[in-house]
């Protein structure tokens, strides 16, 4: 539980992303062999804001999973937490 703990404590996600980055941050979290390198930053200077993930080598495979359906699912799931804060995010793998 300290995952979520230390993504609320986060003030970059601004107020109605703080759900919604925990989230994310868990589940990638659970996925992955290397927790302790994934990495989430905001970018907010789009029209709607950007949370770009950044995970260990050798993870993304993992968090993309076959034909993007992993990814898709914690898009979905990370969206409908944004909802719940009355925001709107997207969410980015990078390598």
């Amino acid at each position: 539980m300290t995952d979520v703990a230390d993504a609320t404590a986060d003030d970059t996600a601004g107020p109605d992303l703080v759900t919604a980055k925990a989230v994310l941050l868990y589940v990638v979290k659970q996925l992955v062999e290397q927790p302790d390198a994934v990495e989430i930053e905001l970018d907010d200077r789009g029209r709607r804001p950007v949370l770009n993930v950044h995970v260990g080598p050798g993870d993304m495979g993992r968090v993309i999973g076959k034909r993007g359906r992993v990814a898709q699912s914690i898009r979905t799931v990370v969206r409908a937490a944004a909802a719940r804060d009355g925001g709107d995010v997207e969410v980015e793998f990078l390598d």
